[in-house]
């Protein structure tokens, strides 16, 4: 019975992975902040940045890496155009400063579906996007989860 055991924790993790947000959510792009400590681009100062900034041309879309349900759809200080998602199992995603929302608070995804568009709204300093990938509550780096691959 080992051997059924092992499928069941094999199909187990073939359905979670789904939630976890692996990839990159646009195909074109090049880092333009990090995570973590930086030098805030309006004042200077060192500041806390929760996620990446993705630069890119307006109106390239934005992809959605796993499985959730949108939790936020519309403007929040700083982020400007705001969408974010809920992948359960403890993972959200926020997406900001976009130029469209294709989304609407409450609806579900699937990993793939374009959320919107890329834009330089709110508290930005041009077309980019801000990824923010939260686990638990807290914030963590972006990065290995856009470089995982899952065969």
């Amino acid at each position: 019975s080992k051997i059924f055991e092992s499928y069941d924790d094999l199909e187990y993790y073939k359905e979670v992975v789904q939630y976890i947000p692996i990839g990159k959510p646009v195909w074109s792009y090049w880092v333009t902040s990090q995570y973590g400590s930086r030098s805030d681009p309006f004042n200077g100062k060192r500041a806390r940045h929760k996620g990446m900034d993705l630069a890119s041309r307006t109106g390239n879309k934005i992809k959605v890496m796993a499985k959730g349900k949108v939790t936020r759809a519309g403007t929040a200080s700083g982020y400007g155009n705001l969408v974010e998602v809920d992948h359960g199992n403890g993972f959200k995603t926020k997406y900001g400063h976009m130029h469209k929302i294709y989304v609407k608070k409450g609806q579900y995804v699937e990993a793939g579906d374009v959320l919107g568009e890329v834009g330089s709204t709110g508290r930005s300093t041009g077309p980019h996007l801000h990824y923010e990938i939260l686990y638990k509550g807290h914030d963590v780096d972006p990065m290995p989860f856009m470089k995982a691959k899952i065969s």
